[in-house]
Parts: structure tokens; C-alpha cells; sequence
């Protein structure tokens, strides 16, 4: 242990400022490689005076030296054991994000969606953005700018919106009907250039459709929503005309070449979105009269993941299921019993381990 505290102090030492440009380079990029590994990580992220230092070499006029020192925070980041000491730094951060011709704007926005996924944090980032008086107006212009000439493709924008939007807050700002940035947003469901802008919109919206007095306005003619929801979900094949008809219109007579989404925990995202807005009797009569089950229907028939299939299965029983008795039927208000809702996460346990893998429901891994 002495040893480790003497190694930790000693390349302390070369990442201050007091150590010759050189040297601060060499030690950044040998900190990056240590929070490769989770030993590493578990070092550092732990000590303040290390995370400070590593903030401080942000700065360097040095390019190299400031990637290096962004690129171990993105990796500490991970580790909830930093956030208390980086936390302080979210208004800082936020400026250079939205800074026009910020040559490092890339690494800032990966580093908040690690930050942004622990509530704590995500609350801190969400008063900075207030503090600043422009609320996630700048985030999604900065998100929609899309490697334009003054800024980069900040593809980490997507994980950073839908970490945000698991506040309530956040998703009121979002749903503002004055703001029109949802809107702004929906044509991200079908970019093919990035799966984590992709994934992240999509959780984004997913996270919204939470907040079911919006439902109906999601899915009028203002926002339309469901079509950008099924788009991915649909693939080449032909229906019969009286079903095609039924269909929105931007799912009608789709291309031989027409792909389902790829990834399949977005796939269950968009699934899980539909659900969730079928959780008023208004929003599931709005879903059932586009056709969603005809969608549903043929990915059914060629979905091969498990944990797809039950949401999507899910979601088939609600449309062709009966109407909840009265009372009972906005599903985002019904009362489960105790013993009913242990039941369901025992189950829902259950089906994660039988997959292998942990359920994604916040944002993508971001952790490099």
C-alpha cells in the first residue's frame, strides 16, 4: 500500500504544473493508459488531488497533453468514486461543449454522458444548464449541428439528453410545446452514421413518453411521433393494400432494400416507447389506428432475440388485448400490489440472467 501511495504521489508530481511541458504530456498519456483497466481506475478515481490535476491539464495549450488528460477522465468517469470531485467542474465543462470551434468538444461530451449517468451528477449538470438561463436549448442545437464547420459530430450528445431526461425536469424543458425541440430531434431515429446518437434519441424519447398528459400531443399531428417510433421497426415486406393503408404514410410501400434497426437493445427501446404510450386509453386508440400491430406483427415473425421478443410480445397483448375495466385505465397510474410487483421483479431478474447480460436502461456503455 505504501508503494502504491508512492507511485500515486510521485506521478502526481509530473502531471503539475510546476513539471516541464514534456513531462506533463508523457505523464497524461501514461494516466490515460492506467484507467484502461479497472485496477487502474479504482487508483485514481478515488483521489481529488489526482482528478484536479488531470482538470487542470484540460487547459494545456498543448493539444496532445489536453486529449490525453479529457480521455482518463471520460475512463474515471465511469467510476462513481469521481463525480464528487468533478462535479464542481460541470459549468466549465458545459462552456467549452458550447463553445463554437472548441477543438476538444468531442472528449467534454463523452466525459458528461459518463458523468451524466448517476443521478447526483446528472442533477448538477441539469442546475448548470439552468444557471446558464438557456435550459437544453444549446445541447440540442450543439446535438443538431452535426459536424457543421464550427462544431463536430458531438455523437455523445445523444447518451448525455437521454441521461437528462430521466428527471422529470429535464423532460418538461424537452416537452416545452413553445420550444419545439423534440421535434428537432425525431429525425435521429433513423441516422445511420452513429448508433450511439442513434440509441441515445431514442432514449431520450423513450424517457419522455414517461410523462403520459404529453401522449396526446406525441402523437397529433404537431409532433407525430409514432411513425419515427415504427420506422426502424419495419422491414421490406409486402403487405395486402387494405393493410398498407392503414399504415402511416411514411410506412407505406417501403424499399426491397428497407433494414430493421441493428441493435437490438434499441430496437427494445422503441418497443418500450410504443408501450409506454399505450399507457392512456386516448394514446392506445392513437396506436392502434396506425397500424402498429401490423408492424408488430412482422417483426414478430423475425426477431430472434429473447428479450425483444417479450417486449414486443408485451406490447402485441395490449393492442389486441381488452380495455382495462374502469378506473384501471391509465396503466402509468394503476396501484400494483406489493406482493404483485416483487413477483415482477423476481421475474424481470430472472429474464436477465437468462440473457447474460445486464438490461440497458439509461444510455449506452460509454467507458473506454
Amino acid at each position: 500500500m505504501e508503494q502504491e501511495e508512492e507511485r500515486v504521489r510521485e506521478l502526481l508530481g509530473f502531471l503539475g504544473p510546476g513539471a516541464r511541458p514534456d513531462v506533463r504530456s508523457q505523464a497524461a498519456a501514461h494516466v490515460l493508459g492506467l484507467t484502461g483497466s479497472a485496477e487502474g481506475r479504482a487508483l485514481l478515481a478515488a483521489r481529488p488531488a489526482f482528478l484536479e490535476a488531470l482538470l487542470l491539464l484540460t487547459g494545456e495549450s498543448c493539444a496532445a497533453t489536453a486529449r490525453a488528460a479529457y480521455l482518463a477522465l471520460v475512463n474515471l468517469a465511469a467510476e462513481p468514486a469521481s463525480h464528487g470531485a468533478l462535479g464542481p467542474a460541470l459549468p466549465l465543462l458545459l462552456r467549452r461543449l458550447l463553445e463554437p470551434g472548441y477543438g476538444l468538444a468531442e472528449p467534454v461530451c463523452t466525459l458528461l454522458a459518463n458523468l451524466s449517468r448517476a443521478e447526483g451528477t446528472c442533477r448538477r449538470l441539469l442546475q448548470a444548464l439552468r444557471e446558464e438561463g438557456t435550459g437544453l436549448a444549446p445541447l440540442v442545437e450543439a446535438f443538431c449541428a452535426d459536424g457543421s464547420k464550427e462544431r463536430p459530430a458531438l455523437h455523445y450528445l445523444g447518451p448525455v439528453l437521454a441521461n437528462l431526461t430521466q428527471l422529470p425536469e429535464a423532460r418538461a424543458l424537452l416537452l416545452d410545446r413553445s420550444g419545439c425541440l423534440v421535434q428537432r430531434l425525431l429525425p435521429y431515429t433513423q441516422y445511420e452514421g452513429s448508433a450511439i446518437r442513434r440509441g441515445g434519441v431514442i432514449g431520450m424519447l423513450r424517457n419522455c413518453c414517461f410523462e403520459h398528459k404529453y401522449h396526446e400531443w406525441l402523437l397529433s399531428a404537431e409532433v407525430d411521433l409514432l411513425p419515427f417510433l415504427l420506422l426502424p421497426l419495419a422491414g421490406p415486406e409486402e403487405l395486402p393494400e387494405e393493410e398498407m393503408e392503414r399504415l402511416p404514410l411514411d410506412l407505406q410501400y417501403l424499399p426491397q432494400d428497407k433494414q430493421r434497426e441493428m441493435d437490438p437493445d434499441i430496437r427494445k427501446m422503441l418497443l418500450e416507447a410504443i408501450l409506454l404510450l399505450t399507457a392512456t386509453k386516448a394514446g392506445r386508440q392513437l396506436v392502434k389506428e396506425k397500424g402498429t400491430y401490423l408492424v408488430l406483427r412482422e417483426l414478430h415473425q423475425w426477431e430472434t432475440e429473447p428479450g425483444v421478443l417479450a417486449a414486443c410480445e408485451k406490447l402485441i397483448q395490449v393492442l389486441i388485448g381488452d380495455e382495462p375495466e374502469a378506473g384501471m385505465e391509465n396503466l402509468l397510474e394503476v396501484k400494483i400490489p406489493e406482493d404483485v410487483e416483487k413477483q415482477l421483479q423476481r421475474l424481470d431478474l430472472e429474464e436477465e440472467w437468462s440473457q447474460g447480460r445486464e438490461a440497458q436502461l439509461g444510455s449506452q456503455g460509454l467507458s473506454r
